[in-house]
């Protein structure tokens, strides 16, 4: 049952600062996005008779900003809900210019418009959380050495260089400082793996999909909040962007079926290459697509078919709490 509030308080969260508005009040406040600011804000609340108890807040993911608050609202029982700006931006309509108060008052009158159906989200993971800022660590290097094994190759073959050219001397020592740098940063996150047991567990049952890697088994614990984020696998498909929808209206538009571009790009790529593994050492992904080839269906379209069954497989695994079994070897 759906928790009812009184209070809807928007917030548009930056580096900095935030812009509080509650829709009920038709009030606003700008506090400073640290401690000092909470104590402001709890004394705001006070003087407008906004009831913490009966308050929901209210405020988009900003990539790391909104954290502080997060802890904010946990510590002092604030229920608490993030969406994805997207979302809040396409169910406004058509809007005119924005600002920090606009925004704030803008999410606060969503919240209240869709007080029916919203949710609090799940208190912070603090172990979860220090994955994904690896992961994202790691990933920012994975990339820049691609940037510089590039650089180096190109350099080589547009010009005679010699063996002690500046420009390559200098990129592969940035590359091995890199090399060194993913690998101090994967020890750090198997050992915070190894050490939670609920982590460990999932990330066994993940790794026993073949095509599923070490890097795809931690960002699916990462994105779906070791999988209490996402309740089925179709709203993870989704999210993922491997799930076709309709194109059709009417008599005059009846398109093929689309997957929508709203999706995580990074998370659909890294399925990508997983899927492309599936292909080649597990036999029944290997024989499904195949088969799908010799019937003329597009590469891309079976590719995200079988990301889509890789997906389906994640979620069976650990619902199950079962190992993935090779039904061919089962068979043998």
């Amino acid at each position: 049952m759906t928790k009812k509030w009184n209070f809807f308080v928007g917030m548009d969260v930056s580096k900095k600062t935030i812009d509080v508005s509650c829709n009920t009040k038709k009030i606003h406040i700008k506090i400073d996005n640290n401690s000092q600011g909470f104590s402001v804000l709890l004394k705001w609340f006070s003087a407008n008779q906004i009831d913490v108890s009966q308050t929901i807040v209210v405020f988009e993911y900003t990539g790391g900003y909104e954290f502080r608050l997060m802890q904010f609202c946990e510590s002092k029982n604030i229920d608490y809900c993030r969406l994805p700006g997207l979302e809040i931006k396409k169910s406004i309509g058509m809007v005119r210019g924005k600002n920090d108060k606009v925004d704030a008052k803008r999410i606060s009158q969503y919240a209240y418009e869709k007080k029916e159906s919203i949710k609090p989200s799940t208190p912070i993971n603090t172990i979860v959380t220090e994955l994904k800022d690896l992961m994202n660590y790691r990933k920012k290097l994975v990339r820049e050495n691609a940037g510089y094994k590039s650089s180096i190759s190109e350099r080589k073959a547009m010009y005679d260089v010699k063996k002690k050219d500046l420009i390559i001397t200098s990129l592969t020592k940035k590359l091995k400082a890199n090399e060194k740098l993913i690998k101090e940063i994967e020890a750090a996150i198997e050992v915070i793996i190894n050490t939670d047991e609920a982590l460990l567990l999932n990330y066994n049952l993940l790794t026993s999909i073949k095509g599923i890697g070490s890097v795809n088994a931690i960002m699916t614990i990462v994105i779906t909040e070791n999988f209490t984020k996402f309740s089925n696998a179709r709203k993870y498909a989704v999210y993922c962007g491997v799930v076709p929808f309709d194109n059709s209206s009417g008599s005059s538009i009846n398109g093929r079926k689309k997957v929508s571009h709203l999706a995580n790009k990074d998370v659909k790529q890294e399925l990508n290459q997983a899927a492309k593994a599936a292909m080649m050492y597990d036999e029944e992904t290997k024989l499904y697509g195949e088969r799908k080839l010799s019937m003329g269906k597009h590469y891309k379209v079976v590719l995200n078919n079988i990301k889509f069954k890789l997906i389906l497989r994640m979620f069976a695994v650990v619902n199950n709490k079962k190992m993935y079994v090779d039904k061919y070897k089962k068979i043998a």
